[in-house]
């Protein structure tokens, strides 16, 4: 399996941005397909954006607000979110979707 390290995660007021990065073990453009998780408090663990090849799709509730990318130089899958709100609030995974690889998560908390 890849190895997958999530960062960029922290707090932030509502309103305000996040770029989440997730580091591969290998080249991250051979990954494919690959997403962005988020688990709330007391919620099951969702899809919130998904790379598939030159496909890509949101969540309806981050459409417009988070973009998923891939950076060659530093071998990451990024996830910036801007205009967050508080339920956005959760640990944020990346996923290497063909083999159910997982990162260990990162916190991003929201308030208002």
């Amino acid at each position: 399996q890849v190895q997958l390290v999530e960062s960029g995660g922290g707090l932030v007021q509502a309103g305000g941005s996040l770029r989440l990065s997730c580091t591969a073990s290998r080249n991250i453009i051979a990954l494919n397909p690959m997403g962005w998780y988020r688990q709330a408090p007391g919620k099951e663990r969702e899809l919130v954006a998904s790379m598939i090849g030159a496909n890509i799709r949101y969540a309806d509730s981050v459409k417009g607000r988070f973009t998923i990318s891939k950076d060659r130089t530093k071998n990451s899958l990024n996830l910036q979110m801007n205009n967050l709100k508080p339920e956005d609030t959760g640990i944020y995974y990346c996923r290497y979707i063909s083999d159910n690889s997982w990162g260990q998560g990162t916190q991003v908390t929201v308030f208002s």
